[in-house]
């Protein structure tokens, strides 16, 4: 009945879903920009992080595209409260990742962090169900008390937070005798030019033989 009277609808078409969808409708899955790294065994991620730092693995789920499908679902989830959006798409990458020999290997899934006076104001972290739904597939911790953001970004509009000032983000890890000897699954929303990844990441190699794979919805 409720249904009935509030029909769930796609988030990226606003059509109403059918028996069997979640979140998006067939048409607007089939229309994404598949990217899957994992899949196709392509190295261009890794390739951003070429004399940075030393990432065993690194995939995307899709490519992110101005104007588009992929933006209008990162701004609805990020500006519109709309955190299945990032729990759907963690699901699609779990699945898809417990089936892959390399992803298997991993031993926790740490999210990139949001400084904590914009976890308040925004009340999620946009990362958070994409990295639990990673987690749960591949049977290994979620931890999110790991890394802590120490900088606070300047407000900006949604299209210039898409190209953010990466540079002024500082991170901290913590509890580093926890990840010791451990390979952790960096999780975040979108990798532009891969700054953030790598600070975080910086932190994380300061644990005894920490090992590093990437993943994230979207790669420009």
């Amino acid at each position: 009945m409720l249904n009935l009277l509030f029909p769930k609808v796609c988030v990226g078409c606003k059509k109403q879903l059918l028996k069997g969808e979640t979140v998006l409708c067939m048409d607007c899955i089939h229309s994404l920009p598949i990217a899957s790294f994992h899949k196709t065994g392509s190295e261009m991620l890794q390739d951003k992080f070429y004399g940075r730092f030393l990432v065993k693995n690194a995939t995307a789920l899709i490519y992110f595209q101005k104007r588009g499908l992929t933006q209008e679902l990162l701004h609805n989830l990020k500006y519109r409260r709309k955190k299945e959006i990032s729990s759907f798409f963690g699901k699609w990458l779990g699945a898809e990742l417990a089936e892959n020999n390399h992803y298997r290997e991993v031993e926790m899934v740490i999210p990139v962090p949001l400084h904590k006076q914009k976890l308040k104001k925004r009340g999620f972290n946009q990362v958070e169900g994409f990295g639990k739904e990673i987690a749960l597939a591949l049977n290994v911790p979620y931890r999110d008390d790991i890394l802590i953001k120490i900088s606070k970004n300047r407000s900006q509009a949604f299209k210039t937070r898409i190209l953010r000032f990466e540079a002024e983000e500082l991170f901290s890890a913590q509890h580093l005798d926890e990840i010791k000897n451990k390979h952790v699954l960096l999780v975040d929303d979108i990798i532009t030019t891969g700054a953030t990844l790598e600070k975080c990441a910086l932190q994380l190699l300061k644990g005894d033989n920490v090992k590093i794979s990437v993943a994230t919805i979207a790669t420009t």
